[in-house]
């Protein structure tokens, strides 16, 4: 996700997506998700390690991201920046040169996106053990390194993500992080106040990729970030892959940063930002899941999926010009129409929200190319060595609503019994994976 653990809206209000579950995953975690780190790591057996960036047009978060890495407590002959831009035109790149120079500096013609830019980063950190990943807006604690990279060290997994607070540090960013069935990523504490819950080590499914690390040959072995995401969930779908290939990703709370939230989503166009929301997800879903899994969830995320795209639309306020039972003469109500579309020479057109012009478009990405998906899904397959039962713990919320919208909700309990998913998927907080 980038900086995704927001809400998916249905009204398009603002294009952010997992904040409608605030506070779904706020509780003392299930013991079968806790982890008991251990003890300090010697500075001798700290790894080498890539810090990489992505950059779009962030020149005013650079200073303080910058300034607070230089601050950090690693050795500094293990530790290089590479920073990927993104195709900025408002003097970042600049700015990099001239009060940065320490920092490797990748500079590409247009925005190729958080998962390409990342990918390209990890390509320019060769001789990396651990790669890491930190958003521009971010300013970090002085042992947020150390303690980020301290547990792949001790091997107790092999990919880690950070505690991140809002700027002001007043409240949680994320603390970790889970899904529902039909993919939308939930960012365990987002927007709420401390609390010790958030102070435990814990198994999650994902690493938030604005402040993770991950082995770096495992993050090439299983192929880094999907470049076909662009941005958004991108992490949740690595998350997904690392456990389903048969390792585990861990929740880090001594390793703490501050964010600016969605810094660089508010700046775009709220369709663009809502396409690759809404299709990450179900893409995500489409790779990852089993084959027998797949079948049962598919029908859901397409019921919801195209439910959220209808209360999108705008079309209810409309809807009585397409019904012929409310025609008073349905006969002359076709004749005038047939006039009408010759006048307006075979124009014949209706409005639509932007958002579910988007919302047709992402859907169609997978429909349309659906031999090239089901290509990607088999690569992915073939890497698993965990079943999706013992994966499933992870999700923490499988049976998450994101919409309070009656139909909404009553159409994902109504495929959710009629597919047998509340079977599939019993209870929250399920068995914890092995």
């Amino acid at each position: 996700m980038k900086d995704f653990f927001k809400k998916l809206v249905g009204s398009g209000a603002k294009p952010t997506v997992a904040a409608g579950a605030q506070n779904a995953l706020s509780f003392q975690p299930p013991q079968h998700l806790i982890v008991r780190p251990g003890g300090p790591i010697p500075v001798a057996q700290l790894p080498r390690v890539s810090i990489v960036i992505l950059n779009l047009n962030g020149r005013h978060h650079l200073q303080p991201c910058f300034e607070s890495l230089q601050q950090l407590d690693y050795p500094k002959d293990r530790l290089e920046v590479v920073l990927v831009d993104n195709g900025s035109d408002d003097g970042s790149v600049e700015e990099m040169r001239a009060k940065h120079a320490w920092v490797k500096l990748h500079v590409n013609e247009r925005n190729l996106g958080f998962s390409v830019g990342c990918n390209q980063g990890a390509e320019l950190s060769p001789k990396a053990e651990v790669l890491v990943f930190l958003n521009n807006d971010m300013r970090v604690a002085k042992t947020w390194l150390s303690e980020l990279v301290a547990p792949l060290v001790r091997k107790e997994c092999i990919a880690t993500t950070a505690k991140m607070w809002s700027w002001d540090g007043k409240v949680l960013n994320s603390a970790g992080g889970g899904m529902n069935f039909h993919g939308l990523g939930i960012q365990r504490g987002y927007n709420e106040p401390p609390q010790p819950a958030f102070d435990v080590p814990i198994k999650t499914l994902f690493a938030c990729g604005g402040a993770m690390a991950m082995d770096a040959e495992v993050f090439r072995r299983i192929g880094g970030f999907d470049g076909e995401f662009f941005a958004y969930y991108e992490d949740v779908d690595l998350g997904w892959r690392t456990w389903l290939a048969g390792y585990e990703v861990h929740y880090v709370p001594t390793s703490e940063c501050w964010h600016h939230h969605s810094s660089t989503s508010r700046r775009l166009p709220i369709e663009t930002v809502r396409l690759i929301q809404v299709r990450n997800p179900v893409l995500a879903c489409f790779k990852n899941y089993d084959d027998s899994n797949l079948r049962a969830v598919m029908p859901a995320i397409m019921g919801l999926f195209v439910r959220r795209m209808w209360m999108g639309s705008g079309l209810h306020e409309k809807d009585a010009e397409f019904r012929i039972e409310q025609a008073t003469n349905p006969a002359s109500s076709m004749f005038r129409r047939m006039v009408e579309k010759a006048q307006a020479r075979f124009d014949d057109t209706i409005e639509v929200k932007r958002i579910a012009a988007a919302d047709l478009v992402a859907i169609n990405d997978l429909l349309g190319n659906w031999d090239h998906w089901m290509q990607r899904r088999a690569g992915v397959q073939a890497l698993r060595r965990r079943p999706d039962a013992e994966i499933f713990a992870l999700f923490q919320k499988p049976h998450w609503c994101i919409e309070g919208e009656r139909g909404y909700m009553e159409l994902q309990k109504g495929m959710t019994s009629f597919q047998g998913l509340d079977q599939l998927f019993p209870a929250d907080n399920l068995p914890a994976p092995r």
